[in-house]
């Protein structure tokens, strides 16, 4: 079994629902928004140098 088609079956089971649902309502916070634009920021900026 390849690596994606674990993955692909993981998220499909009961648990991997609970995480995505997990990360979906994490995600949709403004204090780990602006934790994602900042950490996006500094990645893009580390890039061009």
């Amino acid at each position: 079994m390849s690596l994606m088609q674990r993955i692909t079956t993981f998220l499909r089971s009961p648990r991997g629902q609970q995480l995505v649902d997990r990360g979906r309502r994490e995600i949709a916070k403004p204090e780990n928004q602006a934790r994602l634009r900042q950490l996006a920021s500094r990645l893009s900026s580390t890039r061009r140098r």
